[in-house]
């Protein structure tokens, strides 16, 4: 069976980075307000249809005691064959007869459950005199009738049918929500995934777990499965291009901004999704420039170019000219904000964070010596051992580094659980700060903090505590402390 089968949500609690939703539907079914149409729109992956059945489920299991028919329905539910949910897909069933023999079918009650569940797929598909069969069943439907519709272009609805259901968007899935359901998966199924290449997966998926899910799928019967192995099936990914543009930028280095978009067009990357990871990234540094109360103005700048270009790349013929164009654009801001000293305006230096960039020989090299600004002298220092000591002693050195409140609050619930092969196990007491620290931009954060610290390269495992001896990492958190560094002093 396909992973994205054997591993689709079958309760609420399985389902994952649709929060507002799934709390929203739990309430209603608790207080028995359970609608008679439902709305569910978003991008392709995100859940839309393994929500649509977990309610359907619930809805036809309700005020059904004997424990013999429940098994029944939810083995017919399970298999496709329960006579009293009905599932229609319609991009192949959308003309005017279709609907009209569903709607026929819906005078009959239920045959076993008290309820007729009907999940219409890709419902925008459907034509306009069948939306206007549609209409009518919504308008009155039978007390027993229910309606899950589900699509990916909410636009193309009328907004007739949108007014009579209660609408949910489905948000595109956060890379590391994707990462820790892969993870869980690969716990599940003993597969051997290198964390470059988790993370890899996850950007392809590009907020869809059906996608993440399928290209692991694809991998896994490699004995161990490395980001090189992700390169091959997917090709270079945007990302993989950030760095040498933010590099090229910083150094106004136009020779080398044409020759990474030529490498971008001769990669098939398309050059949205590089101006979209470039975005992301100077979102971020805004985000912590906002932080630090420092100025904002040049990262607006930029992102208006990159916005523009954005639009302009949707409409063009050559939309990696456009591309090169923005990026110009950004290395002339940038060397006209340095020329214009009287203005005073604002430095801006891009980085990105090492991650799957980095190549083993850099990562050697890194491991043997790092340079340090010792007094404005710079001196070549010998890495430390990297053990529970070690961290345990440069550990409130990190805590100071960490920029980010609300990580650093985080940060302090953590014990060191075991240091091996360069992984730094941190173990968490609250699920909350574990998440907390190991998203991906806070993780990375630490880890980049960490090689400034210890000198070396390390990677950080956040887990929750479940029978762990812990090593103290520092003092215990003082809420007081913790809530004055996250809300500041009133």
């Amino acid at each position: 069976m396909a992973l994205y089968l054997k591993y689709r949500p079958a309760a609420f609690p399985d389902v994952v980075g649709q929060d507002h939703i799934v709390t929203t539907l739990e309430g209603a079914i608790e207080t028995k307000q359970v609608s008679h149409a439902y709305l569910f729109s978003g991008t392709r992956g995100t859940g839309k249809t393994s929500v649509a059945r977990i309610l359907a489920k619930t809805i036809l299991l309700q005020d059904i005691d004997d424990p013999i028919v429940k098994k029944h329905i939810e083995n017919g539910i399970e298999d496709g064959s329960f006579v009293d949910l009905i599932e229609i897909d319609a991009a192949s069933n959308r003309r005017i007869d279709d609907v009209r023999e569903l709607i026929e079918k819906i005078s009959f009650s239920p045959s076993v459950s008290k309820a007729k569940v009907y999940i219409i797929d890709e419902v925008h598909m459907l034509t306009k005199e069948a939306f206007n069969a549609l209409l009518k069943t919504l308008e009155e439907p039978p007390e027993y009738a229910f309606f899950i519709l589900a699509t990916t272009e909410l636009h193309k609805v009328p907004e007739t049918i949108q007014s009579r259901c209660q609408r949910f968007l489905f948000k595109r899935v956060k890379d590391e929500d994707i990462v820790r359901r892969l993870q869980y998966i690969i716990d599940q199924e003993r597969i051997t995934v290198e964390r470059e290449a988790l993370r890899a997966i996850a950007r392809h998926a590009n907020g869809s777990f059906r996608d993440g899910i399928s290209l692991l799928d694809q991998l896994r019967s490699l004995p161990k499965i490395t980001l090189a192995d992700v390169t091959d099936r997917i090709g270079r990914t945007s990302t993989q291009f950030i760095e040498d543009i933010v590099s090229a930028i910083g150094k106004k280095d136009l020779a080398t901004i044409a020759t990474v978009v030529k490498e971008i067009e001769q990669a098939n990357v398309p050059p949205e999704n590089v101006a979209g990871d470039l975005l992301s990234l100077i979102r971020e540094h805004m985000h912590t420039a906002i932080e630090k109360r420092e100025p904002v103005s040049t990262f607006l700048s930029m992102t208006d170019i990159l916005l523009r270009a954005l639009q302009d790349m949707r409409s063009s013929p050559m939309p990696a000219l456009v591309l090169e164009s923005a990026l110009v654009r950004l290395c002339q801001q940038l060397q006209d904000g340095d020329e214009d000293a009287g203005a005073k305006r604002q430095s801006v230096k891009l980085h990105v964070p090492k991650v799957e960039q980095s190549t083993a020989k850099q990562n050697e090299e890194k491991a043997k010596q790092v340079e340090i600004d010792n007094h404005d002298e710079p001196t070549l220092v010998e890495a430390e051992e990297l053990t529970v000591e070690s961290i345990q002693k440069h550990w409130p050195f990190l805590l100071k580094a960490v920029s980010t409140a609300s990580v650093r609050m985080s940060l302090k619930d953590a014990t060191i659980g075991v240091v091996e092969k360069g992984v730094i196990e941190l173990v968490f007491g609250s699920a909350f700060h574990r998440e907390k620290v190991a998203d991906t931009t806070a993780s990375r954060q630490i880890e980049d903090e960490l090689l400034k610290i210890l000198r070396r390269p390390a990677r950080i495992r956040c887990v929750l505590e479940s029978d762990k001896k812990r090593a103290p990492a520092g003092p215990e958190t003082d809420l007081a402390e913790a809530a004055q560094e996250v809300f500041g002093s009133l």
